[in-house]
């Protein structure tokens, strides 16, 4: 659960309909809570500044299934990161780790579909004026890699969704855990929102780079895609680069290029995240110990398998599962 200072969570959902000043020292960081005909849960919003805002959904109940058809018109960005949870809005399809770019401009037809779920989403918002504040050059024009993100109110809004890396989702479970009030809050909250639009800037750079590269032939495809299966075949004894790249009928430059563009990292950090993610899977279950879970997922090393797990979701092993199981 998240941790929120002046109130636990039953007291906040004891309070339904209700919006509730979450920290007594910052009057812009207010929790609206659900009512029941709504789906309970909480809603967290931080203005940071004029123009950045900060959006914490915490829900174990969403919406039942409902559809309406409505034309917005939005003037900012919004970068929108699920660590749990789904939504489909009739612009965007975002599941599990997963997140979402959606630009300034208009958005026709929304459909929102969330069966019954646990939801636990983080959104950073940003004016247009603040955008181009951070990135604009000299004569008040954003980079031409940026420039899309920014429509007139008659274009459709841009919109592109990716996977939460680990990086990003350590930043995330920060900034949702952030142990401060009053002004320190503020701070540490800005600083980390803008680590995480360094990177999410940094992962546009890269698509549109990658985009540019010649595209792998069917066949080259084909082979990179049979390496990631032999690559989890081999999950407790993996295969060595050179063994993988033999295996796969490929040399080891073609790999690890095509590796990298198909799935957006290295060999060995694609083994490492799957590894991580099986474990996560199996301490939620709660049927197997730590050391069971890390044998379970091929790594040996104590040390280095809390140092993993805490990186990618920032809690320990034994810390996180107590999240799901008490005692």
């Amino acid at each position: 659960m998240i941790s929120y200072p002046q109130h636990d969570w039953h007291e906040l959902q004891a309070q339904v309909g209700m919006t509730v000043q979450c920290d007594p020292d910052d009057p812009l960081d207010v929790v609206k809570c659900y009512s029941r005909e709504e789906g309970r849960g909480i809603n967290r919003s931080i203005q940071l500044r004029s123009g950045l805002e900060l959006l914490i959904l915490d829900a174990p109940l969403l919406y039942e299934s409902s559809t309406r058809v409505t034309e917005e018109v939005h003037d900012g960005v919004e970068f929108h990161f699920h660590i749990q949870g789904h939504h489909d809005d009739g612009l965007t399809k975002v599941g599990e780790r997963e997140f979402c770019i959606r630009g300034s401009g208009v958005h026709s037809n929304h459909r929102y579909y969330a069966a019954e779920q646990r939801a636990l989403e983080v959104s950073l918002w940003l004016d247009k004026t603040v955008l181009r504040s951070m990135f604009a050059n000299g004569a008040g024009e954003l980079p031409q890699k940026l420039a899309n993100w920014l429509r007139s109110e008659n274009e459709l809004r841009y919109a592109r969704v990716s996977k939460v890396t680990p990086e990003l989702e350590r930043l995330l479970w920060e900034i949702m855990r952030c142990p401060f009030q009053g002004l320190p809050k503020r701070l540490f909250l800005e600083g980390k929102a803008l680590e995480v639009l360094g990177i999410v800037v940094q992962m546009e750079q890269a698509m549109l780079e990658r985009s540019s590269e010649p595209s792998l032939s069917l066949g080259t495809r084909e082979r990179v895609y049979y390496a990631r299966e032999l690559v989890l075949q081999h999950l407790h004894e993996p295969l060595s680069l050179e063994e993988l790249a033999r295996r796969s009928q490929l040399n080891e430059s073609t790999l690890k290029r095509g590796f990298k563009q198909e799935f957006g990292m290295t060999v060995f950090d694609y083994l490492l995240d799957y590894r991580m993610e099986q474990a996560r899977e199996m301490l939620e279950r709660g049927a197997m110990q730590v050391s069971e879970v890390m044998m379970a997922v091929g790594l040996k090393n104590r040390s280095y398998f809390a140092a993993a797990f805490r990186r990618k979701f920032g809690q320990n092993p034994k810390q996180y599962q107590q999240r799901f199981w008490q005692g």
